[in-house]
């Protein structure tokens, strides 16, 4: 506890860190359970937790695109088996996170596959998604959304980028660069 404790407060603080340390306690913590009994533990953590914040207007916006014929996804540094539940829920295509790695028996190792999908990671993972859906240079990224600074690198990339009700950070970076800043209840 102590040491995801210390991570936060540096990830709060904007200090460098590790993004995959938090992710590897706990998935280190769970490494002696089979997967479907993690993948338990996680739909509760989205359905108790996370469901009851989700935000009427991000429902009503996820609408409003795939009714323009927009594709989309849920892009989040969270595990891939909650970003999963996460974009069903909202009716997106589909789900880009940070994969945990499991041994040869299917048991979760504590180590974070390839890269937690948090800042530039965040744009290579959508690219890498729509180009093995559609294929490279079929698509564009024309909308993004975010809440964190760490998102100023997706919504840089994207045609039309939104911030929503941003922490001061991104705020800051919304108003220099103009972009629209959306306060949704």
């Amino acid at each position: 506890m102590l040491s995801l404790g210390l991570w936060g407060l540096r990830y709060q603080l904007h200090l460098p860190h590790r993004q995959g340390l938090p992710r590897e306690v706990i998935f280190e913590r769970l490494g002696h359970l089979d997967c479907d009994e993690v993948e338990r533990i996680m739909r509760d953590f989205h359905d108790k937790v996370l469901l009851p914040r989700y935000r009427a207007d991000a429902l009503v916006e996820v609408g409003r695109r795939r009714e323009e014929g927009c594709v989309t996804l849920l892009v989040s540094a969270t595990f891939m088996a909650i970003a999963e539940l996460g974009a069903a829920h909202l009716g997106m295509d589909g789900a880009v996170a940070t994969r945990m790695r499991r041994d040869a028996t299917g048991h979760f190792t504590g180590e974070v596959e390839g890269s937690v999908v948090q800042g530039e990671e965040k744009v290579r993972a959508v690219a890498a998604w729509a180009d093995e859906v559609y294929g490279a240079g079929a698509w564009t990224l024309a909308y993004a959304y975010g809440d964190h600074h760490s998102d100023e690198e997706l919504l840089s990339s994207a045609e039309s980028c939104f911030a929503v009700c941003p922490g001061q950070a991104l705020k800051t970076i919304a108003k220099r660069n103009d972009w629209p800043i959306l306060e949704w209840s």
